[in-house]
């Protein structure tokens, strides 16, 4: 009888996936996969924030758990992607968690503005979340967002760790650092329920799928099936795609104005208000990360398109490096 309750444990630790998130160490002697390319669904709705797809590991090997639309826990928090990192004869995976500001994540360019350091998806201001719709697949009405200017600029790069033999060789930052300190929100039910997910299908492991899972991004956690699901793509020969130039600091966002709806039909622009400061405001009783009010728009939320095309700023594929990191936050 007791060695069939070892043998049962056994068996049970073998099939159910390692945990990701804070609070469980993972370490591995093997690097994982380049990231696989793919499209980004559109945004399902006001208040989603993108978090990138990334490879997972389980006794089976690497699992790719996809990229999602997720409501933050909290108004102004902001996603730092998890990263695999090279120390001490092993690949260990640093958790991402929700915070104040995008902390370090290994400069992985994991795209959809997040490029290796820093985010340049959007930004919080009076506790609305302003989507840069030049790298975010967002089609949606009655909901803010701003078109930041772009240059051409390629570095081809897919590589999924920092350190390491062909890994990523990147440093935090001191701001970096202290950010890393500050108070973190782990990953969401959702987000957990959604890598476990991953981790129960085998079509989503390497050994299966040869880095070009079936499934690399979904318009929201645990859906796994349905028009808006992103397989993986062949990569293709990089053209130029778009990148943020870093503009001025401070207040100075003439260079990267919201556009309403109004605006972008040819109205008058809004008068722009002062930035959002995560630290003045406590957590929303609904939980969806937004205000109740009616943002800029004139109807509700609707999906008027389907992913974007091929060769757009909406891929993952080859993106450049560098950019600038003077924060949404």
């Amino acid at each position: 009888m007791r060695h069939a309750r070892f043998f049962w444990l056994a068996l049970l630790i073998l099939i159910v996936p390692v945990s990701s998130f804070a609070g469980v160490f993972i370490s591995v002697n093997i690097a994982p996969p380049a990231l696989p390319v793919y499209e980004q669904p559109p945004c399902p709705a006001d208040g989603y924030i993108w978090t990138p797809g990334y490879w997972a590991y389980a006794p089976g090997g690497y699992y790719w758990v996809p990229g999602t639309w997720v409501m933050p826990p909290t108004v102004g928090v902001l996603w730092t992607p998890g990263y695999w990192g090279w120390g001490d004869g092993v690949y260990v995976w640093h958790a991402g968690y929700w915070g104040p500001h995008i902390g370090f994540y290994g400069g992985v360019n994991y795209g959809f503005g997040y490029f290796g350091n820093g985010y340049e998806g959007g930004y919080w201001r009076d506790r609305h979340f302003y989507y840069n719709r030049t790298v975010n697949n967002v089609t949606i009405t009655n909901v803010h967002i701003y078109n930041k200017t772009v240059i051409n600029n390629v570095t081809v790069n897919r590589i999924s760790y920092n350190g390491g033999r062909g890994g990523i060789n990147a440093r935090p930052t001191h701001e970096q650092e202290m950010w890393g300190r500050e108070h973190h929100f782990e990953a969401t039910s959702l987000q957990r329920g959604h890598e476990r997910d991953a981790g129960h299908n085998r079509e989503f492991f390497a050994s299966q799928n040869h880095g070009r899972p079936p499934v690399a991004a979904t318009p929201r956690p645990r859906e796994f099936q349905g028009p808006r699901v992103m397989p993986a793509r062949e990569a293709r020969v990089p053209r130029p795609e778009a990148r943020p130039i870093p503009g001025p600091s401070g207040r100075d966002r003439a260079y990267e104005h919201p556009v309403s709806h109004e605006e972008m039909h040819g109205g008058r622009p809004p008068q722009s208000g002062r930035d959002y400061r995560p630290e003045n405001a406590g957590p929303r009783d609904n939980g969806h990360g937004h205000d109740n009010g009616g943002p800029h728009g004139n109807g509700g939320p609707r999906d008027n398109g389907g992913p974007h095309g091929n060769g757009n700023p909406h891929e993952n594929g080859p993106q450049h490096e560098g950019h600038s990191d003077h924060g949404h936050n």
